[in-house]
Parts: C-alpha cells; sequence; structure tokens
C-alpha cells in the first residue's frame, strides 16, 4: 500500500500566501493544509469501509476450529511464526498446518503461507506440532471447560505435509511470494503423497511443468520483443500472437488496476494447453508414481501428453497445435459462449468408436454396464515413453475404466470416481460482507465493526478486568465525545497536531503542566495573603 501524500504547506506557502495566513495557529494551520487529514465523518466513513472490504475479504464465520470436525477437504494456511522452516533448505521440516478461523483468530498477526485446499487435512493448531506459546483460542479446554488456551493435543497422524507448507512450491522448489509471483500456477489433483513419489496437491508453473522453468518467458528476447510490441498497440489486439491472448481469457472482465496487472502475466509456454481446454492435471511425479495411468493420455477425456523433457519438443508442439486447432473447430460448430463440459461432450461424440463406450447417450449407465465384465485397457493406446504431465477433461472420470481388474487402481483415489467436495465454513452471520453493510450483529465475532468484535473478545475476559476495562474506555469516549464533536459539527479537519495537543491536556504534560503550576502558585499566595 501506498504511503500518504506529505502535507503540502511548503508548496503553499511558496506561492504567495499573505502573511495573515502564516501566523495562523498551528493547529489550525496542519489541519487545513495537510494532505493526509480528515474530518470525524469522514474518518468514521473511511473506518466502516475498511471494515466492509475485510468482511468481503474474510466473509466466513472463524468462531469454530475445524478439528472437531475430523478430515477434510479445505482451506489450509501454515504459520511460519510458530513453525519457522529451517536456513538449510535441504534440512529436514516438520511441518503443520491451520484451518481458515485459526489462521485468523489464533494466527492473525503472524506470517501464513496460504496453500488453498488439501484433502484429509485435520488442523494443527493447539497440537503438539505448535509451541504451547500458540496455543487454540477457539476449542474448549476439556482440562478447565473453558473456550481457549489448548495446547499439546495430539496431532492427526493421517495427515500428510508437502513443501508447501515451508513456503515451497512447485518442482522448481521455489519460495512463493505473492507480491513477486507473475502468472497463473494450476494445482496437482494429487495422486501420490511425497512420501509415495508424488507431489501430495502442489502447485505448479506452467514453464515447469513442460521443463522450461518458471521464468522461461523472461529469458527468452524474441518473447519480450513480443510482449513489447502488444503492449504498444492502441487496442492491445494482435493476431500474431494468439497465445497471450488465451493466455488471459478474463483481461476484458478485469478493471483497469486489474487489466494492467495481467498484461504483465506471461503467455502459455509451448506444449502447454490453454487454460479453457481442461478442468484439473496430473503433474508428471504423480504419473510416474501410478504409471498405469499412462495409458489413458490423448484417449477421450484426456489431453494429448504434455512431456517435461526437451526431447519431446517436436511432439509438444505438434499436439498442442492440434488441441489448438480442434477448441477452433468446436468454437466454430458450437460458438463462443459454450461451455466446458458441452465442448468436451461434443469432442467425446466425435471421437473413433473404437476408442469409446458404446453407450454415448449415457456415459453413466455404460460405465456401470462394463464394469463387471468388459476391460478399456485393451482398447487404448500403448503407454506414452518419456516423463509427461496428464491434463484432464471435465469429462474424464466417465472414461476410466471400472472393471474389477481396474477398480482397485482408482479406489485409492475417490477424486478419480467422484468431484470432491470442499469444506466452507459457514458465513459470517452479520450479511454485511456480501454488500459492504454495517454489519451491526454483535454476536458474531467473526463479523461486524470493531465495537462489536471487542464485546465479543470483553465475553472471554476475567469479569473484574472486563468491568474495569469497560469503565476505561467509557471515560475515554466520555472524554473524546467533546473534542471530535466540535469538529464534526464545525466540518474542519482533525490535525495530527490537534491530536496531540489534547491528549497532551488529558495526560496532564507540557502547557497543562504549566497551566496548572501557575494555578497552583496563584492559590499558594491567595493563601498567603489571607494569613496576614
Amino acid at each position: 500500500m501506498d504511503s500518504p501524500p506529505a502535507p503540502q504547506a511548503s508548496a503553499i506557502e511558496s506561492a504567495g500566501a499573505p502573511p495573515a495566513t502564516r501566523t495562523k495557529a498551528r493547529s489550525e494551520s496542519i489541519s487545513q493544509r495537510s494532505d493526509d487529514s480528515h474530518t470525524a465523518a469522514e474518518f468514521i466513513r473511511d473506518q466502516m469501509q475498511l471494515e466492509a472490504d475485510a468482511r468481503e475479504a474474510l466473509p466466513y464465520s472463524i468462531e469454530n476450529c475445524t478439528k472437531a470436525l475430523g478430515p477434510l477437504r479445505q482451506s489450509v494456511f501454515a504459520c511460519l511464526t510458530c513453525k519457522p522452516p529451517p536456513a538449510n533448505p535441504s534440512d529436514p521440516y516438520d511441518g503443520a498446518g491451520v484451518c481458515y478461523a485459526c489462521s485468523v483468530q489464533c494466527h492473525g498477526e503472524h506470517t501464513l503461507v496460504e496453500i488453498f485446499t488439501k484433502r484429509n487435512f485435520t488442523c494443527d493448531c493447539g497440537t503438539t506440532r505448535y509451541p504451547e506459546s500458540s496455543p487454540c483460542s477457539l476449542r474448549i479446554d476439556p482440562k478447565t471447560n473453558t473456550k481457549g488456551g489448548v495446547h499439546s493435543e495430539e496431532p492427526d497422524p493421517n495427515n500428510k505435509y508437502n513443501q508447501n507448507f515451508r513456503n515451497r512450491f512447485c518442482g522448481c522448489e521455489c519460495d512463493y511470494d505473492p507480491f513477486q509471483q507473475k502468472g497463473t500456477m494450476f494445482q496437482c489433483l494429487g495422486l501420490g503423497t511425497h512420501e509415495t513419489g508424488g507431489c501430495g496437491e502442489d502447485w505448479w508453473h506452467p514453464g515447469c511443468v513442460v521443463g522450461l522453468g518458471p521464468n522461461w518467458f523472461e529469458n527468452m528476447p524474441t518473447n519480450k520483443v513480443k510482449v513489447e510490441s502488444k503492449d504498444s498497440g492502441a487496442n492491445g489486439s494482435l493476431p500474431t500472437i494468439a497465445e497471450d491472448s488465451e493466455a488471459t481469457p478474463q483481461d476484458g472482465d478485469a478493471g483497469p488496476g486489474e487489466a494492467a496487472e495481467d498484461d504483465e502475466d506471461p503467455p502459455a509456454p509451448p506444449g502447454f494447453p490453454a487454460e479453457d481446454e481442461f478442468e484439473g492435471f496430473l503433474c508428471y511425479k504423480c504419473v510416474d508414481a501410478h504409471p498405469w495411468v499412462k495409458r489413458y493420455a490423448g484417449t477421450p477425456g484426456f489431453l494429448a501428453p504434455v512431456f517435461l523433457k526437451q526431447s519431446g519438443a517436436i511432439q509438444e508442439t505438434t499436439t498442442n497445435g492440434e488441441s489448438k486447432k480442434r477448441k477452433a473447430d468446436d468454437e466454430d460448430e458450437v460458438g463462443s459462449q459454450t461451455s466446458k463440459r458441452q465442448r468436451s461432450e461434443a469432442e467425446t461424440a466425435d471421437a473413433p468408436p473404437a476408442s469409446t463406450p458404446p453407450a454415448d447417450s449415457e456415459p453413466g449407465a455404460g460405465a456401470e454396464k462394463e464394469k463387471p465384465s468388459s476391460c478399456k485397457l485393451p482398447n487404448l493406446p500403448a503407454a506414452p515413453e518419456g516423463r509427461f504431465s496428464l491434463f484432464l477433461k471435465d469429462s474424464f472420470r466417465e472414461h476410466l475404466c471400472h472393471c474389477a481388474s481396474c477398480f482397485p487402481l482408482l479406489a485409492p483415489h475417490p477424486q478419480l470416481l467422484e468431484e470432491e467436495e470442499t469444506y466452507e465454513p459457514p458465513v459470517s452471520e452479520d450479511g454485511g460482507s456480501e454488500n459492504g453493510g454495517d454489519g451491526s450483529t454483535a454476536g458474531s465475532g467473526g463479523g461486524g465493526s470493531l465495537y462489536d468484535r471487542g464485546e465479543s473478545a470483553l465475553r472471554n475476559v476475567d469479569r473484574v478486568r472486563a468491568i474495569e476495562g469497560v469503565m476505561a474506555y467509557q471515560h475515554l469516549k466520555d472524554k473524546l465525545m467533546p473534542f471530535f464533536q466540535q469538529f464534526a459539527e464545525s466540518g474542519k479537519a482533525v490535525g495530527a497536531e490537534d491530536i496531540k495537543e489534547y491528549f497532551a491536556k488529558l495526560r496532564g504534560d507540557d502547557q497543562a503542566i504549566r497551566e496548572a503550576g501557575e494555578a497552583a502558585g496563584r492559590e499558594d499566595f491567595r493563601e498567603e495573603q489571607s494569613g496576614y
């Protein structure tokens, strides 16, 4: 976020302001001329907008930890403050992750890594994977039967951790910096865990998927020239660089700031399919860990293999050109607004009969009929040689073989049998996150104004301290209300010097002390005079 602009007092004075203007009281001068000053009404309005933005960024309830729900496919965050990774990247690291609510309530002021979704994961907050100094403030402590202070519980032994929990991603093992990262990363469907040779649902750069590295585009001078020529165009549309337009299909829907950022994203590398051609993908690590899936490459429901090694560069370019050509044909037949599912079904219907099940009109029923007797593998081509990633269309599950011999290969991977559901906490009860409302419900600790959040926090404080805190707050409020009221009624801006002056009087320092001393001296003098 940009720092606020500096006051422009010197510029105003140099512009020929009359001497009377320069002799105004310091507080009034700064109040009127400081660019970062606000009226009381503006401050309240800005504060409400900030709270509305926060509710929009964090719309879900943060009342409960998900540990009691057991393993879930849920959003996971790693806390690098409570669990810092070793300085040496090659040293082992015992990862840990927390749920959405704990990331806000228990680790909100820490350095967090947003890992996004992980399947079969149980929150580690308040377990032995984190130090006792970082307890869970959302769960009930069974020892005291009070909320908060939970620590040293046993973690779920079935949790799986990969390099993401130490803020390392992709096959290039880079440290992820959201402020420096360019382009889109894609999450592998994750057939294998880190222990079994897979990636564990890692996130990948497109350039690393094809073996060119994360900065492949920056290292190619010819592509830099293309980007510069694209940016210099009046309308930003040049027919010679179609890959750039396909890599950013939503540029037209973005705002002015977002469009400028999207223009900086690199295009898809050679051999990497366009985003609207696939629903998910399996990285080469997971494909190598489960080689039986290789035979599905290029068959209905699956794109052609995207090879890692440069030895497959010719094949990559050829197959990618064919897939783009098929996509163009489909768009001519169905229209540019057709969904991905409709496109994939059209491709399946046009495929040769030898590679598709006989009952195309009802894919689900066909799979059920073939499950007990027939096997699809004899009709599949031989597995391609080399290391490659496998890109999946949204209908790929319908084309996997479910016969008695193949189904045991699918059973350990439920994500191959049906689409997974991701757990989302309930939406915050205040309802203000959706429309930017004021969210005045005080009962929800995850929403409402700062005042409401403060009241919610007071419920967990010792009663004596809570009463003392409320009395102190009320006292300060009574003192501040007349001060701000005068500015609100007059519309005059509140300057930093005004606030400093006021609080100096409240504390009794500076001029307030001198005034008090002079008043005491006058009182002593009067007492001495009365004694004569």
